[in-house]
């Protein structure tokens, strides 16, 4: 039974991910033009061959892109305080060795030159960047590590969407992944996340939290290895399988004379992963290393002011966000910021009832102008109409186009088609009964002459 149950996860997971596009079919199917040399990281193994290795889409973002978010413009700071010099110190193979070895985890953190390579991309060139994060994180780790508590998942999972999305519960990846935890649209779906005109869920820090970790949750239940986990959930399980397959078309038999089981390491099947996939959990251990041991390398977090605390209220009518910053004094980008699932500034409460997040102070004053707040400008902002009238007091205007009179001249010619054929076979039918009957008339007299032959 339980066989079944995880063949059916499986399988509904490699409908919805296939339908989307969200698997990568082939490893050399990637379009290397659209790369910048940037954006990889050129690893040498110990033939002397160099291997490229395509960094997260998230590790490319801008620092400044970032800053303009409502969340950072507002709540976070440059570390006044901060005394170290913004220069990253340089350690042994072996302290590297001895500190990711040292982190309470329950999921491998192994080390190797990929490792490193990542290690001295964050401690160096994104140095400014993982002091945005550090602040960041104060908004969002403890929805991420409730989430992952309560499906009894490892919580080093909470920085999974540092190499997703940077913090950023906006992002959208270029194939359309959204949120802080990337989800496409088919998986999206698949795990309770709304996705429409006026609303994405993929952007709603809590609800897309929960999902990730209910998919995480079924992920394990295929693989049962964390770094086959979270490298599936970058290019999808499908993938992991084909490595696996390719990785072990060698496999010999054992003593027994059997098939050797799969080797299923992550590490023996790296060669045979699409180019991102195999940077993804080098750079999911370096960014628990950084964020773990910033300090090591001169990296202050930036200040954070916690925002005020908040609460939703139900509306089962639809509402502008303006109304409502109108109505109740507040700043429309605090209203999107604590709203990032509604993608039009709509809230649809007449589809069903949809929650509005606002801060803890005014949730009451919405309550009581609700009214004022439903009935403000709703005719400039809520512009689509429920009932409408068709004008019918003057004649109908048509417009023959040419389309439309040789469409009418053919239907002509048809009917008059089919009525000529009618005749015909009217005046066939009258013609062949008029050489029956002459036929009839005739044979009585060939009869008579018949018989006075025979007499004579």
């Amino acid at each position: 039974m339980k066989k079944k149950v995880l063949l059916m996860i499986y399988a509904l997971m490699m409908a919805s991910m296939a339908a989307m596009g969200q698997v990568v079919t082939e490893v050399d199917a990637e379009d290397d033009d659209d790369i910048d040399e940037a954006d990889e990281l050129v690893v040498t193994d110990q033939s002397g061959n160099e291997e490229i290795i395509e960094f997260p889409e998230a590790m490319t973002y801008d620092l400044d892109s970032l800053m303009n978010l409502y969340m950072s413009q507002t709540y976070l700071g440059e570390a006044d305080d901060c005394n170290m010099q913004d220069v990253n110190p340089t350690y042994t193979r072996e302290e590297y060795i001895e500190r990711l070895s040292r982190m309470p985890t329950v999921m491998e953190m192994a080390y190797n030159d990929v490792v490193q390579k990542f290690i001295d991309r964050y401690s160096g060139r994104l140095r400014h960047s993982i002091s945005y994060m550090l602040g960041a994180s104060n908004f969002y780790m403890p929805i991420f590590e409730e989430a992952l508590e309560m499906y009894q998942l490892p919580l080093e999972l909470k920085y999974l969407p540092i190499i997703e999305s940077a913090l950023n519960p906006k992002a959208v990846s270029r194939v359309g992944a959204t949120g802080l935890w990337q989800f496409m649209i088919g998986t999206g779906k698949q795990y309770g996340l709304q996705v429409n005109s006026l609303v994405d869920e993929r952007r709603d820090p809590v609800k897309s939290s929960y999902a990730a970790a209910r998919y995480l949750k079924d992920l394990y239940k295929i693989f049962g290895d964390w770094n086959l986990v979270i490298a599936a959930y970058n290019c999808g399980p499908e993938n992991i399988n084909k490595a696996i397959r390719r990785a072990n078309a060698t496999t010999t038999k054992n003593e027994d004379g059997e098939a050797a089981p799969l080797n299923k390491d992550y590490w023996h099947i790296y060669p045979y992963l699409p180019r991102e996939t195999r940077g993804y959990v080098p750079a999911f251990i370096a960014a628990n290393y950084i964020m773990t041991y910033y300090s090591l390398h001169n990296i202050c977090p930036m200040t954070t002011r916690l925002p005020a605390k908040s609460d939703t209220v139900m509306v089962k009518r639809n509402v502008h966000l303006e109304q409502v910053a109108e109505v109740l004094g507040l700043n429309i980008d605090l209203l999107r910021s604590l709203n990032p699932q509604y993608r039009r500034d709509v809230v649809p409460g007449t589809t069903e009832p949809s929650a509005l997040r606002l801060p803890l102070t005014d949730t009451g004053r919405f309550i009581d102008l609700e009214d004022s707040v439903y009935s403000y400008k709703a005719d400039e902002l809520l512009t689509k109409r429920m009932e409408v009238e068709v004008r019918d007091d003057v004649p109908t205007y048509y417009h023959k186009s040419k389309r439309y009179a040789r469409s009418k001249k053919g239907r002509a010619a048809k009917r008059g088609k089919g009525r000529t054929s009618k005749r015909s076979r009217a005046t066939a039918k009258r013609g062949k009964a008029a050489k029956t009957s002459k036929r009839r008339a005739a044979a009585p007299k060939k009869r008579k002459a018949t018989s006075r032959k025979r007499r004579r």
